[in-house]
């Protein structure tokens, strides 16, 4: 074996191009750190840190139109490992759900042969992870089970869908986007199809509105923002008023509830839908360009917006406060309420020409701070996002436009000045919350105000369009195995050659050589290559060529015909013979030319009489065995000359002696020494002419008559012993020349483009080229190895066809990639873990389950042995050598921000498990982490130190650092409270019928706010219906705080009205007479949890509002709901931190359980009793074993001797086979 590696392991792979306009929208970055997109009919999987491309899929059959990965919030452990699931849709409605690491199709699922218009996996459900919900064209929507590929239900709807958009805090709430308008769900489950054809609204036009002259003087301004109301009716409105179509996306706002964007050409609406009203209106001034698309986020109330130029900018709520008026600036006497976004970081445009224009973005899902541009042209540009803290005195260049201020905590919890933390780890670590109106921002040293910008990290590349021209570099041999690298020169329609590597399949070089279409590419060395181009025929037929030879280490060009090449004839083809000596230049109607390659000299322009030759081919003999003995001869003199001893000669790598080894003709030339060479060729005739090249001297030796059977012969391929002709008709004839006998065969597949031989020796396979694709024969046998034919097998057309390796053939194809193939041109998806890269990828998903398992718990666990480290082999983890390697990779791979974080002793436990989840893009996991750290640090900060048993305490009073609004229910109640006051308050500013009057009526009477809510029942007019019971209303509320006999009678008249089916009316007076408590209870007998837990959060006491809570958390654990994960986190809010241990531990979430209990500990929030302590070291014990499982010893040893008594037994077990090795 050789003493050093060289990779030329070629693995079959995909080289993508440009995309096709049904691929427009068939993007989606997964939790997992991947984003996969359209290309024709494949899937291409990109890496989005290192942007290379990890996994083309093959199998769809037509254009692919969606892509979806499947969601990654359950618990993951060995029975529902980390794995990457993508589900994929195309233009003949058939949904192939991938196995992407393996590259295999798990299930597919066919209903029409129309084009798919939208999928999404749901989310929200214990039960199952299989579901997958589609759009068929024109108007049904079907759920699959996306395992086993069977529909479990399908229903039709009035009008064509569009897409459709989950609510992220009601699963049961589902909203289609049609052509006509938009159609509500509210009873979306996966058991059953919703009932009834749901609720349907319009939109009337927003072009209507003067949003445009919004700029205009300040009084102006405030008018016309109260016109621009987007009325959604029940009714059908007059034909003027609908304009949906230009309605490109709807979308809910994670951010908040109940809120929802439309997004326009020039103008984003944001929607409450609690009133359905136009709440905020971001609209672009006539000289701006118009979004495209727009991605809401999730963590920070923002907007990642796409426009037609490939510019992304991110747009951040804007916080009303007393704090951000400047000292120049008179106090706005009655403050706009309005939804402000703010312009907050934009990228860089792309230059948009016709065929090359931005197609669209997504965003990272698990940190919010990265976007990806994919552009029709096959490039993907991924921008991050980043902030820099600025210092308070740059203030007044930013425009008036309230500071974004850095969030207090860092991964959840609050952290000093000097502590370690990376601000740019995701949005909310980069940006505070948006302060409510009427809360001060706390203020203080910490706050540092920052700026966002956009930063190009990623870019990938694909091939032009085609035209292409391919030519792989000569093959390995034992004399260049040193040196040898696998490229293949793509020649392409805009002049450039591109040159790829194919063992990581990244672009080498790009070079600019010629000016017009390159048509072929011979190489002349393993670095250097001939390329030629003919410009567009003038009206006499002739053109520029344009021949030149290459040096690729320096990119240096040069025109290889000197100044030839002005007007004449075209080149048709050019060949370079065996040892890389001679060239012959084959034109249309000029006769042939043959130069010398190593000194760019002619040496025959042969005569006009001179046949014309319709295919040419070098021969592989040459004389170059005789003339060994002079050439060893000059060997030595050589070696003389490099003062290199001859032992050494084989490890010198200078260029001279590299080149010598690898074509010994070179070192004849020293000498002026050249082998003799042969070639044949045909004429129009069919006859075969051989000629002898030697030196300078060229001489016709023989000519064989041609063969009847044959017509107009188009190519020739010779090796060894075997000369193989094709012709116009398809035939192929075989001649073996030793033993003088020759076989046609028809193929009956028409002209025969090209005909090559496989490399290697010995190797007999040749590769034939077709109009209608490619076939590989056995020249031995005689007999076809495999075929491929466009429109039967395949839905590309073949342009090009050469040898990768002995056993893998390339094609370029006119859907503009460039396949690597097995030699049964089979397509096929690779393992991931078979790919070399040339930069490691962190993606534990990768990993078998077992082992991504084992890294997590030794990235939370630290530190081992008292020692913070990242080396794996620190630990006793007795598993096979290579899985130790793939994890370290994996450590490696892990950015130097993210491991001085993991290595930092201060980071506490909380903090880690965040960070991890992170890391693993693990969606349950973020989310219970996220809600657990807030919660055990608010709550451990308020206790009064002397009672550490009061088992559950709740928050009080003012919160400092609240939890995001975006958790909705599980937010601090005063807080909550805030929120609802402000949304209240701007519903009310916005409405402009009685309806939205009347909703905001009701939502003010619940908060409690009676006088506010009296003032509108009295603004009813006369003339409405409703005025004599609206007005009795009024008089209600105010007199209802006397006491006594009335409040029994509103309470005998509330349960009156919500047994005979007016619930709503019911709760209403009950919350009037402060009777909220009652009011929860009947909203939550007749199934109005979510209603009954706001309620409860905006009305009641703490303890009253905890017993409605804890009621909603047994309905959730029930089995018919089996919504635990979601009852976790109520149960966390409420600072139940025993039952969310049993909880889980029920669960048999055992790694979580066991990591929650330590965090508990620490924060001394468990009180420690006899029930509290079983439970504890069940927990440990069991979470003892599954590391046992997963073979990570020293876990499992740590865990089991917490445990005590109950990991007695395990800890023996442990131990035992030690000290059996030991004893050995």
């Amino acid at each position: 074996m050789l003493p050093f590696t060289v990779n030329f392991k070629v693995s079959a792979r995909t080289l993508t191009g440009a995309l096709n306009a049904h691929n427009k929208a068939a993007v989606d970055w997964g939790w997992q750190g991947l984003i996969a997109y359209g290309c024709h009919s494949l899937v291409v999987v990109i890496d989005s840190n290192t942007a290379q491309t990890l996994q083309v899929l093959e199998k769809h059959k037509a254009d692919v139109v969606k892509v979806k990965w499947a969601r990654e919030n359950y618990h993951h452990n060995i029975g529902s490992p980390y794995s990457l699931r993508l589900a994929s849709a195309d233009v003949n409605g058939k949904i192939i759900v991938w196995d992407v690491a393996a590259g295999v199709a798990q299930c597919e699922i066919q209903e029409h042969a129309k084009p798919i218009q939208d999928v999404q996996w749901l989310w929200n459900q214990d039960a199952s992870r299989d579901l997958l919900l589609a759009i068929h064209p024109p108007n049904y929507i079907v759920l699959w089970n996306a395992d086993t590929g069977t529909k479990l239900w399908k229903k039709s709807y009035a009008d064509n869908i569009l897409s459709f958009s989950f609510d992220p805090f009601d699963p049961s709430h589902l909203t289609l986007l049609t052509s006509e308008g938009i159609v509500f769900i509210s009873d979306f489950s996966p058991s059953k199809p919703p009932s009834g054809p749901g609720k349907k609204v319009y939109i009337s036009s927003p072009h209507s509105s003067p949003a445009h002259n919004k700029l205009a003087a300040a009084t102006g301004a405030k008018k016309a923002l109260n016109k621009v109301k987007i009325l959604i009716t029940q009714e059908k409105p007059s034909a003027e008023f609908i304009t949906l179509n230009d309605c490109l996306q709807l979308a809910y706002l994670p951010s908040k509830r109940n809120h929802m964007l439309l997004l326009y050409p020039r103008e984003i609406l944001i929607l409450d839908l609690e009133v359905n009203q136009t709440v905020g209106v971001i609209a672009i001034e006539r000289t701006g360009v118009p979004f495209l698309q727009v991605i809401p986020c999730f963590q920070r109330d923002g907007l990642f917006c796409l426009h037609e130029n490939g510019c992304i900018t991110l747009r951040v709520r804007r916080s009303y406060n007393s704090i951000f008026t400047t000292s120049n600036e008179e106090p706005d006497p009655d403050p706009v309420q309005e939804l402000t976004y703010d312009l907050r970081s934009q990228c860089d445009a792309i230059r948009v020409t016709k065929t090359v224009r931005p197609f669209s973005m997504v965003c990272c899902p698990v940190n919010e701070n990265a976007a990806a541009l994919i552009v029709s042209d096959g490039r993907v540009m991924i921008w991050e996002l980043k902030s820099a803290v600025c210092n308070r005195n740059s203030r007044s260049s930013s425009s008036g436009v309230s500071p974004l201020y850095s969030p207090v905590s860092f991964c959840g919890i609050p952290v000093g000045v000097l502590q370690s933390k990376l601000p740019d780890l995701s949005l909310d670590n980069m940006i505070g919350q948006s302060a409510i109106a009427g809360e001060e921002h706390p203020k203080g040293p910490v706050l540092q105000e920052v700026h966002l910008r956009f930063l190009l990290t990623g870019l990938l590349s694909g091939l032009p369009s085609p035209q292409f021209a391919i030519r792989m570099c000569p093959p390995l041999t034992t004399k260049n195995i040193k040196v040898y690298q696998p490229l293949l020169a793509v020649g392409t329609s805009n002049g450039s050659v591109l040159v790829y590597h194919l063992t990581s399949g990244l672009l080498h070089k790009e070079l600019s050589v010629h000016s017009c279409e390159v048509k072929g590419i011979e190489w002349t060395s393993l670095t250097g290559f001939l390329s030629f181009a003919t410009s567009t025929p003038n009206n006499m037929g002739l053109v520029r060529n344009e021949l030149q030879l290459v040096d690729l280490p320096t990119g240096r060009s040069i025109a290889f015909r000197g100044e030839r090449g002005n007007d004449e004839s075209p080149i048709e083809m050019i060949k370079v013979s065996h040892l890389k000596q001679y060239l012959a230049v084959v034109f249309k109607d000029k006769p042939l030319e043959l130069w010398d390659v190593r000194t760019c000299t002619i040496l025959r322009e042969m005569s006009k009489n001179f046949p014309a030759i319709t295919a040419l081919e070098w021969s592989p003999s040459h004389n170059l065995k005789s003339l060994r003995k002079k050439q060893l001869a000059t060997r030595e003199a050589m070696a003389r000359q490099t003062v290199v001893s001859d032992t050494e000669l084989s490890i010198v790598e200078s260029s001279v002696i590299s080149l010598l080894q690898e074509a010994e003709s070179k070192s004849e030339l020293s000498q002026n020494i050249s082998a003799r060479e042969h070639f044949v060729f045909t004429d129009n005739d069919g006859q075969v002419y051989h000629l002898t090249v030697e030196g300078n001297s060229v001489k016709d030796s023989a000519r064989i008559p041609p063969d009847g059977s044959m017509g107009s012969i188009t190519c020739i391929a010779w090796k060894g012993d075997t000369l193989v002709l094709g012709d116009m008709d398809g035939n192929l004839n075989f001649w073996d020349l030793k033993g003088r006998v020759s076989r046609g065969i028809p193929t009956h597949r028409s002209w025969v483009r090209k005909i090559r031989f496989a490399p290697g020796k010995g190797n007999q396979k040749l590769i034939a080229m077709y109009s209608d694709g490619a076939e590989v024969w056995d020249t031995k046998e005689v007999q076809m190895v495999s075929s491929l034919r466009s429109g039967r097998n395949v839905t590309f057309r073949v342009l090009d066809v050469d040898w990768c390796t002995s056993d893998k053939v390339i094609l370029a194809s006119d859907d503009g990639c460039i396949r690597v193939l097995e030699m049964s041109m089979k397509s096929t998806c690779f393992r991931m873990d078979e790919q070399e890269l040339t930069e490691p990828v962190w993606c534990p998903y990768l990993l078998v389950p077992r082992a991504s398992l084992a890294l997590k718990a030794f990235l939370l666990h630290q530190p081992w042995n008292g020692q913070y480290s990242l080396d794996i082999s620190q630990v006793d983890y007795p598993e096979n050598e290579e899985i130790k390697n793939l994890l370290q990779e994996q450590l490696n791979s892990l950015s130097n921000d993210i491991k001085k974080l993991l290595l930092d002793p201060e980071f506490t436990l909380l903090q880690r498990c965040l960070l991890v989840s992170r890391l693993y893009g693990d969606e349950s996991e973020l989310h219970f982490w996220t809600v657990a750290a807030h919660y055990l640090h608010s709550l451990s900060q308020e206790k009064p130190v002397g009672t550490p048993g009061s088992k559950e305490t709740v928050p009080r009073g003012k919160v400092n650092n609240p939890l995001d609004i975006c958790y909705d229910i599980l937010c601090e109640n005063a807080y909550f409270q805030k929120f609802q006051l402000e949304r209240v308050n701007l519903q009310e500013v916005k409405r402009s019928t009685y309806d939205h009057t009347r909703k905001c009526t009701d939502q003010l009477l619940l908060l409690g706010q009676t006088d506010r809510a009296v003032q509108l029942l009295l603004e009813t007019s006369a003339d409405n219906q409703h005025y004599y019971c609206d007005s009795l209303k009024a008089c209600l509320v105010t007199t209802v705080t006397s006491s006594g006999p009335s409040q029994s009678t509103i309470k005998l008249v509330a349960t009156n009205m919500i047994a005979n089916g007016k619930l709503a009316e019911g709760v209403q007076l009950l919350c009037l007479i402060d009777k909220a408590a009652d009011a929860c209870r009947y909203l939550q007998t007749y199934g109005e949890w979510n209603r009954a837990a706001w309620l409860a959060k905006v009305r009641l006491s703490s303890e009253e509002c905890a017993d409605v809570l804890k009621r909603w958390v047994d309905h959730l654990c029930s089995p018919q709901v089996n919504q635990k994960s979601k009852a976790l986190l109520v149960l966390l809010s409420l600072g139940c931190f025993f039952s969310v241990a049993e909880t889980l531990h029920s669960m048999r979430h055992f790694d979580r359980a066991a990591l929650f209990v330590e965090a508990c500990l620490k924060y001394g929030a468990v009180g420690v009793t006899e029930d509290t302590e079983k439970l504890i070291s069940a927990i440990y014990a069991d979470y003892a074993r599954s590391l046992k499982n997963l073979g990570f010893k020293q876990g499992a040893v740590l865990f089991a001797s917490k445990a005590g008594a109950a990991g007695r037994d395990l800890l023996n077990e442990l131990e035992s086979p030690r000290q059996e090795q030991t004893e050995e």
